[in-house]
């Protein structure tokens, strides 16, 4: 019988891990939105066709991690949700933006297809930066001053060059001829916007959250942490040398970015779990003190063995029946 303490793991685990799978996998499809060209109709299907079979699943981490933080942890999410009501209203109308451009495109006359175009695109730096801005607010505790708010702006322009990272990186990866190799262009400059956000949020927060400085520097186990984030600033400069190789020999490991990149945003990932764990609300709530009801939670338990497992497999699935490069985008 799982006790209140192990099921707080459990349910902030999974959490986790639907947050970590939606910032990997719908952020590399709002990536591409975000590199959307709105002068090359031909690229343009392209890269429409290369996330076409599986953006909308990708979306369903974003709503099984809301699911869980409101069954598991309600006063944290009311606590959250308050904080954040008119970001996530923003992001949820760039969200929309986005899904009504990708339907709409498809059925508009050859002349108002760019107009859709623009709109997806629209909608995908909408949802980016609002996801980094909301980051922000968090990281700083939902603090109402000028600093929290240029902080979550420099954060939401940190998610936006990441989310285009990991979008060209896709590209790379399912794409050929002259499309790979813009995409090869666009994931180097991406790749060094990215690692300037990732250092100056890096540095920053430490030095606005005194908590995270010492969860960081005075730890006792500092020899341990180290190795993190120099193996991320390791996979920056490995990324830059296989993309230069890649210009040259563009059919060579074209999936090797991609694969950086996710490690990139798993080392970042679990570098911001580790600043602020046990709270699911910085300095204000922790796992335990948000954790719902026992008993209803081990009933739930159940339910949550089957439909994680299935949301796995199903994604796993989807992945391999479309692997491959992106074929002439059709909608006949």
């Amino acid at each position: 019988m799982l006790d209140a303490q192990m099921l707080s793991f459990v349910y902030a685990s999974l959490m986790a891990l639907a947050i970590l799978l939606y910032a990997v996998l719908d952020g590399y499809d709002l990536g591409v939105g975000i590199l959307l060209p709105t002068d090359n109709e031909h690229h343009a299907d392209s890269m429409i066709a290369s996330i076409g079979p599986f953006w909308d699943a990708n979306e369903t981490w974003l709503v099984l991690a809301v699911g869980l933080a409101l069954i598991a942890f309600p006063a944290a999410h009311s606590m959250i949700l308050q904080a954040l009501y008119l970001p996530i209203t923003v992001m949820l109308i760039g969200l929309i933006i986005r899904g009504v451009a990708f339907d709409f495109r498809a059925k508009a006359k050859i002349k108002r297809k760019s107009m859709w175009n623009k709109l997806f695109k629209i909608g995908s730096i909408i949802s980016a930066f609002t996801q980094g801005y909301m980051l922000g607010l968090y990281v700083m505790s939902f603090e109402q001053s000028v600093l929290a708010f240029i902080f979550a702006c420099l954060s939401g322009i940190g998610v936006v060059a990441a989310y285009a990272l990991i979008g060209a990186a896709w590209l790379v990866l399912k794409t050929q001829d002259e499309l790979q190799l813009k995409a090869i262009a666009w994931c180097q400059l991406a790749t060094r916007m990215a690692f300037f956000g990732v250092m100056a949020v890096s540095a920053i927060n430490p030095i606005i959250n005194h908590s995270v400085y010492v969860r960081w520097f005075e730890s006792e186990i500092l020899l341990l942490l180290l190795p993190m984030p120099i193996v991320c600033l390791v996979m920056f400069v490995l990324l830059d040398r296989v993309l230069w190789k890649l210009k040259h020999q563009p059919s060579v490991g074209s999936w090797l970015p991609f694969l950086i990149s996710c490690v990139i945003f798993i080392l970042c990932f679990f570098g911001l779990l580790y600043s602020f764990y046990p709270y699911v609300v910085p300095g204000k709530l922790t796992i335990f003190e948000a954790l719902a009801a026992p008993e209803s939670l081990r009933f739930l338990f159940y339910g949550v063995v089957v439909v994680v497992p299935t949301i796995l497999a199903y994604t796993a699935f989807s992945y391999r029946v479309f692997w491959g490069k992106v074929q002439p985008l059709s909608y006949y």
